[in-house]
């Protein structure tokens, strides 16, 4: 009878034992930050006929990009997911409509074999077209779903051989699907045609166009770019501005991208509290052929009409991208319950931001998709009073200004003095 009390008083103690470390294990997993999710990227490789020249460091273009590709493979960080798609590797044919369908997914996107990703690049030898548009896009089908940072690595040595599918229109179209997914382009040949459609692809989406002629700079700019998908970056939250202010999509703090015609005006909305002040700024690139002349206007306007505050900015075509930003502090009130939002709190202003660039462009170039914008919205706590953050356009600094003009009024009117004073006397002697 003791023996079995003493074992169910030893079985009940294990128990709760058991019971206590689980209770304490079971909040600190739930404590456990989310993971975050992982970047992808798949390198985009042209394996086309041209790349058997040898003219970088005394080696065809071909075993230049696999030495490239085995020193960044030994590099990617832990977190990217990496794969390898090529174009022009397989059919050695005349037959165009063939040869411009040649893309292929050489190594799946996901966590990286290295052995495994080396020995389908060795395998590789340069064979047929270029092209590059049908590789874009299977690439970003490649690149679908999941939360993380996408990226594309174009390594080409030419121009796309395969239109009239246009690889620069093929970016436009990545770009409005608004996915986010940013393509970076490298190029092996310094040639002013290749430079500037590879420069196009890279803009649309909001990459980066970079011309390597050595081993080391392409191995070097290829990690670069692997190494920056992994690195922790503001996703853009794509929104659709309206022709009106009554019916324009509510912004939050953040950062936002749209498109916008060539001629048309967009709206959007923020609530504004007493004693925040709003800054927002706004940014529209030209991805395509534009005239030279252009300017980027963003208004904050009242709901009944009346402009609140305006910034605005010229260009005269040495940018690809027009910027511009305006501040609207709103005074606090002085009694806290004030206000008609029925919980006790001050009513929220709803101010319009109205966005319209002055772009221009021949008959010739198309209008849709519309060019990027990039809005950026912020509410942050207001200046003690509006006044003072526009206040001769120095906010709270204007006092300064009034101490540097007295103080240079003050000493040129010392040295007028002393001047004169030194040519009295130097007559008089």
């Amino acid at each position: 009878m003791i023996t079995r009390n003493r074992l169910t008083t030893g079985v009940g103690i294990a128990l709760a034992t058991l019971a206590a470390g689980l209770g304490t294990a079971i909040p600190a997993a739930a404590d456990e930050a989310p993971a975050a999710p992982s970047p992808k990227v798949e390198l985009v490789l042209d394996v086309s006929g041209s790349m058997r020249t040898r003219d970088i460091d005394g080696q065809s273009r071909m075993a230049a990009a696999k030495q490239a590709f085995n020193d960044v493979l030994d590099a990617v960080p832990e977190q990217v997911q990496l794969g390898i798609r090529t174009l022009g590797a397989d059919y050695p044919g005349e037959d165009r409509k063939v040869g411009c369908k040649d893309t292929r997914q050489l190594y799946p996107v996901g966590p990286l074999d290295r052995t495994e990703a080396k020995t389908a690049v060795a395998t590789l030898a340069p064979t047929g077209f270029t092209p590059i548009g049908p590789a874009l896009l299977g690439a970003a089908d490649d690149l679908e779903g999941g939360e993380g940072s996408r990226r594309i690595v174009l390594i080409t040595d030419g121009e796309d051989t395969c239109g009239p599918l246009d690889p620069c229109e093929v970016a436009r179209e990545i770009a409005a699907r608004g996915t986010h997914l940013v393509v970076d382009t490298l190029g092996l040949v310094p040639n002013a045609k290749i430079r500037q459609q590879l420069t196009c692809i890279a803009e649309a989406t909001g990459g980066t166009y970079t011309a390597v002629q050595h081993k080391e700079e392409l191995s070097d700019r290829v990690k670069q770019l692997v190494d920056r998908a992994a690195e922790p970056v503001v996703t853009p939250v794509a929104t659709e501005g309206a022709a009106s202010c009554s019916t324009a999509p509510e912004l939050k703090p953040g950062l936002y991208t749209d498109r916008a015609k060539i001629g048309e005006h967009r709206w959007y909305r923020v609530d504004v509290l007493p004693g925040q002040e709003l800054r927002a700024s706004a940014s529209v690139a030209a991805d395509r052929a534009v005239d030279n002349d252009y300017g980027v206007l963003l208004r904050a306007v009242t709901a009944h009409g009346r402009e609140i505050v305006r910034g605005s900015e010229a260009g005269t075509g040495r940018t690809d991208v027009i910027s511009s930003g305006l501040r609207y502090p709103k005074a606090g009130t002085e009694d806290e319950d004030s206000g008609d939002s029925g919980d006790g709190k001050p009513a929220a202003e709803t101010v319009c931001l109205q966005l319209a660039h002055s772009f221009s462009a021949p008959a010739s170039v198309k209008r849709s998709p519309g060019l990027p914008v990039e809005l950026t919205v912020d509410l942050v706590e207001g200046p003690a009073e509006a006044s003072d953050a526009a206040a001769f356009g120095l906010g709270r600094g204007w006092w300064l200004l009034g101490v540097l003009v007295l103080t240079g009024l003050i000493a040129g009117l010392l040295t007028g003095w002393l001047s004169r004073w030194r040519v009295a006397v130097w007559r008089t002697n």
